[in-house]
């Protein structure tokens, strides 16, 4: 991107004193000019569709949800960068942000030059998260990425959610009345769902089960219990 050329952002806040705010300070940048403001998800994604801006500063806690937003501008033909706006120290928030398509996250609480550096990185279609969040957010985002993992190889061997937490259970080592007791079942229905993912994955021991759960993906790498 060139110097001379000016970025147009879209602010979307629920709160009109907070877009001014944010509008105040980023116009006081030469090559930054809001073209547009939205307090709610419906206004956001028609400035978006108008206006087709270069980033999007997005409060993911607006009306008609940010969340929705963020899922709704994925399959729109022209891409917009979009920085998510969240409580400081809400990481998960974050996490599902950037999973869902954000070129950055910032808390509410940040400073003016961070918001405006956040935005000058994501038009060079970099990300930024900051630096005291890097560490968590990306092993969050590693585990999300294995319970997807996880999910798909589920589907492919026809397990339920239930027999999913049952087949992970087995894999660490419990026992049917521990499973029981966390699960919140009686051990009699722990046994039938034990038995019956023997017969879907052709197993006959629990031994077997944890050790095909971890050669399939279904579960992450486990102690086997002796």
């Amino acid at each position: 991107m060139e110097n001379s050329r000016v970025i147009q952002i879209v602010l979307a806040d629920h709160q009109l004193i907070f877009r001014d705010g944010m509008k105040s300070l980023l116009e006081g940048q030469p090559d930054f000019a809001v073209v547009g403001e939205a307090g709610t998800a419906t206004q956001t994604l028609r400035l978006v569709r108008d206006l087709h801006p270069d980033v999007l500063v997005l409060d993911m806690a607006m009306p008609g949800g940010g969340l929705a937003v963020l899922k709704k501008l994925t399959a729109m033909p022209q891409p917009v960068r979009v920085i998510a706006l969240v409580p400081a120290a809400d990481r998960e928030t974050m996490m599902t942000a950037l999973s869902n398509g954000a070129r950055g996250v910032i808390g509410r609480e940040t400073t003016a030059a961070l918001l405006v550096k956040s935005i000058r990185t994501a038009t060079t279609d970099q990300y930024w998260i900051g630096r005291d969040d890097v560490g968590l957010i990306v092993e969050q985002m590693r585990r999300l990425t294995q319970q997807a993992e996880a999910e798909q190889h589920a589907k492919r061997f026809r397990l339920t959610r239930r027999e999913m937490d049952i087949v992970t259970a087995v894999a660490a080592g419990e026992s049917n009345k521990g499973i029981a007791e966390r699960l919140s079942l009686s051990e009699d229905t722990v046994k039938h769902h034990v038995s019956h993912v023997f017969d879907k994955l052709g197993v006959y021991s629990r031994l077997e089960l944890a050790v095909f759960a971890i050669n399939h993906k279904l579960v992450k790498d486990v102690t086997l219990a002796s």
